[in-house]
């Protein structure tokens, strides 16, 4: 949109909003697996896409902001939808077959696929050598952090353990270049709530499909009060609310700093699995906490040219 520029570095407003979305985040993977005693992930992920799509669309109609227009957005929004669906098919796919701790530390990888890439399509998302090693020292620091969970007793499908390594990284490049897509097409001029809604679409309709396939039981009668609870988590605060959040943040500031600040997330997840699954927190989880803040300020570091919005 011309005449938007687009700030260089995180102000106060943008640090808020994305300690909350890591918040939520952290807690949404406890979340999803405690959900799967209950419900199983492919059809988790599908009721949980398509509630959020649902909430999409009335708000967007509350507020007139068009969904179906011809913006030439259609293209680039059946393929960030189709990279999300992925991504999502990946991580409640992941969750049952490896520790959650493990899920955390590969899909964190993400903020290296973009780091790597978009400087390709956007010049001034170039992160400098000293911001580069914020990053690392970050991701570094977290896996040390995350280290004593490879060594925790087994789950219950462990002879696919590295199945579900391999299913967090594939979601982690998914994720990764659903941001590609969203900044370096039409995408980044539309609204966050179009954006979102493509994907929340298609990833309601993928893993239903995928739900079927591996034939996960498809009455919704027997799932318990306190799991539709999840759910409208799952869907209302974090696939609505806080992606929305997210889009409108890319739309802002520089994804490359944005997805470094996320690796609070798993942090936060750590806590809470702490909070709610009675894990342990060790010192190391402080030291590691202290790194990732110190990368955190190296990588928002101000005197990145401001980048006109196309």
């Amino acid at each position: 949109m011309t005449g938007r520029v687009r700030l260089a570095h995180l102000d106060g407003t943008a640090v808020a909003v994305m300690l909350t979305c890591c918040v939520l985040w952290g807690l949404q993977q406890v979340v999803v697996k405690l959900t799967l005693v209950a419900m199983p992930p492919f059809q988790q992920c599908a009721v949980r896409s398509l509630i959020a799509a649902l909430f999409v669309f009335a708000w967007s109609r509350l507020r007139g902001i068009a969904l179906f227009e011809r913006d030439g957005t259609l293209v680039p929004g059946i393929a960030a939808g189709l990279l999300f669906a992925l991504e999502f098919l990946c991580i409640y796919g992941a969750l049952p077959r490896t520790d959650a701790s493990r899920v955390s530390v590969f899909i964190y990888t993400a903020p290296f696929v973009v780091a790597a890439l978009l400087p390709r399509f956007v010049p001034a998302e170039r992160l400098r050598p000293l911001q580069m090693l914020g990053m690392a020292g970050a991701f570094v620091a977290l896996a040390w952090a995350f280290q004593e969970g490879f060594s925790s007793p087994a789950c219950e499908q462990c002879g696919a353990r590295w199945t579900g390594d391999a299913l967090a990284l594939l979601a982690a490049l998914c994720w990764g270049s659903t941001t590609l897509v969203i900044r370096t097409t039409r995408l980044a001029s539309t609204s966050p709530e179009k954006t979102l809604f493509y994907q929340l679409v298609i990833s309601a309709v993928i893993p239903w499909i995928a739900s079927l396939a591996a034939g996960e039981p498809q009455s919704l009668a027997a799932v318990p009060l306190w799991a539709w609870g999840s759910l409208l988590f799952q869907s209302a605060i974090v696939a609505f609310a806080s992606y929305l959040a997210w889009f409108w943040l890319l739309r802002h500031y520089p994804a490359t700093h944005l997805s470094a600040f996320s690796f609070l997330t798993p942090l936060f997840g750590l806590a809470f699995a702490a909070l709610l699954l009675g894990e342990s927190i060790s010192p190391r989880l402080m030291v590691a906490l202290a790194f990732v803040a110190i990368g955190i300020w190296l990588v928002n570091r101000r005197g990145i040219p401001a980048e006109p919005s196309s």
